[in-house]
């Protein structure tokens, strides 16, 4: 399976200017099967929402609908919506066939603000696609070992993010640990650019369950960064290595933060 990760600077609260700047990605990478965006791709990480998020189903998740069909690829990224008079940081994953799959992030980033206005999620989602099983994970989840832990129910963690560069140290360690502690694939894809609030390095990498690159984007600018993931070397990797085995038992409960 063919994955093209896209390093995107970002427009700062303006979806349609995004959209117009994203057309070009699917005529500069044809014939992958997955597209991953960064977090908050239409927006840029907005911590006020009103006027910005979209109603859900939103224009972006159109857009994406669209591009999955035409390119014969998913298309994944978060996008900023609001439903049911909440506001949620939503990753979203749309097949081809027009499938929507959605998780909502559940680690709001509380430094920046995020909880202020956005509603955590409470279920952790694993999403099918092609025989590929995948764990949806944003930007702060990453920070947080014990909701990504595997249990043998994954074969890639995919990570969307608006991850400042003052902590890109951070951003490419933890990647390679939860690639090499999961023994499963990592998509790290970052934003690079400003905002008004930060710059962002970019670091988007695909990693192999080693920790070892596979394919990455340079520093700082956009690109795109694209390989070849294999499920069968997948298997036998986790056969010579079986580190899963002796993984510890627990359940995970989500409880609203007071």
């Amino acid at each position: 399976m063919k994955i093209t990760l896209l390093q995107r600077d970002v427009v700062w609260a303006d979806p349609a200017a995004n959209i117009r700047r994203n057309e070009q990605v699917f005529r500069e990478n044809d014939g992958a099967d997955l597209y991953v965006f960064p977090e908050m791709f239409s927006t840029g990480f907005c911590m006020e929402p009103e006027g910005v998020a979209e109603k859900f189903p939103s224009a972006t998740v159109e857009w994406m609908k669209e591009k999955a069909v035409r390119s014969g690829g998913a298309v994944a990224g978060s996008v900023a919506v609001e439903e049911d008079g909440k506001y949620f940081n939503r990753f979203f994953l749309v097949t081809p066939e027009g499938k929507v799959m959605h998780y909502d992030k559940r680690h709001l980033f509380t430094f920046g603000g995020e909880h202020r206005r956005f509603t955590p999620g409470r279920e952790r989602v694993v999403m099918t696609y092609r025989g590929l099983r995948i764990l949806p994970e944003i930007c702060y989840d990453l920070r947080f070992p014990v909701w990504s832990r595997n249990r043998g129910d994954y074969d890639m963690i995919i990570y969307v993010a608006s991850w400042p560069e003052q902590r890109a140290d951070a951003w490419r360690q933890l990647l390679r640990a939860r690639a090499i502690e999961n023994r499963c694939y990592v998509a790290g894809v970052n934003r690079c650019g400003k905002d008004p609030y930060n710059g962002y390095a970019g670091g988007t990498v695909l990693l192999d369950p080693d920790g070892k690159a596979l394919a990455e984007c340079r520093d700082g600018i956009e690109g795109y960064a694209s390989a070849e993931i294999d499920l069968s070397a997948l298997e036998e990797a986790r056969r010579r290595f079986p580190v899963l085995d002796d993984a510890d038992d627990f359940t995970l409960e989500c409880r609203e933060r007071r």
